[in-house]
């Protein structure tokens, strides 16, 4: 690093931890949230249940991420005062830690819920149509089983690979979210080293983003397998 004059690896090392944190964080919540949303839509398709869903998808696509995190600092942080305004607590899994992680993960998966929901519910819409379906709730099988056994099952394919592509847009979203929240990840570190043209840290960290992204879109490959029986790699 030429400002640091310490090792690019060390600096990156440094602050790689609390970026890879923030990113599960947003990853988990907005998986669970969108898959539970779209699940719900698709079963009540026209309600006003699925036409709220689909607005809140639409929201969570249209809003901006730095827009988002200012208006949840606005009103959770300084004017409820629920969360603290800026700053990493630590580990995710102290209180401290998780206590600063919430309002920068919300934020962040903001925009992978909307698409996700939207998706989910496309897919296993597609999927409840199929005649293995109306088979299995004609056996007697109960609803539930029949939905999160075999339609959210077969519909995973499609829900598992935007997740994975999604992931290098969280990434990239890590650099607004991180800024806007005074995180000390790489996405702020990566904003104060173009500013300070410090170009062989520039060059570390966006190559660390490309290797993180590449090794989740080939776990996500691999889980293909796992997912679908039919599917083999040889």
């Amino acid at each position: 690093s030429i400002v640091s004059k310490k090792a690019v690896g060390e600096e990156i090392r440094r602050v790689l931890g609390a970026t890879l944190q923030l990113v599960a964080a947003a990853m988990a919540w907005a998986v669970t949230v969108a898959i539970v949303l779209g699940v719900t839509s698709a079963v009540r398709p026209g309600t006003l249940v699925d036409k709220a869903v689909m607005v809140l998808g639409l929201l969570g696509l249209s809003l901006p991420i730095f827009w988002v995190g200012l208006m949840l600092i606005w009103w959770l942080a300084f004017r409820w005062q629920m969360f603290p305004i800026s700053g990493w607590g630590g580990p995710i899994w102290t209180a401290e830690g998780f206590y600063y992680t919430v309002l920068p993960a919300v934020t962040l998966g903001a925009n992978l819920v909307g698409s996700l929901a939207r998706m989910t519910r496309a897919q296993v819409l597609e999927v409840l149509r199929q005649d293995y379906i109306r088979t299995a709730l004609a056996k007697g099988l109960v609803q539930r089983r029949v939905l999160y056994t075999h339609a959210l099952r077969n519909a995973a394919l499609p829900i598992v690979t935007l997740v994975g592509l999604q992931f290098g847009y969280l990434l990239g979203g890590a650099v607004v979210t991180e800024t806007v929240f005074s995180w000390p990840g790489m996405g702020r570190t990566v904003v104060r080293a173009i500013l300070s043209k410090d170009f062989p840290l520039v060059q570390g960290i966006v190559l660390t983003m490309a290797l993180s992204f590449v090794t989740i879109n080939l776990l996500v490959d691999l889980l293909y397998a796992a997912l679908d029986p039919r599917i083999r790699y040889t």
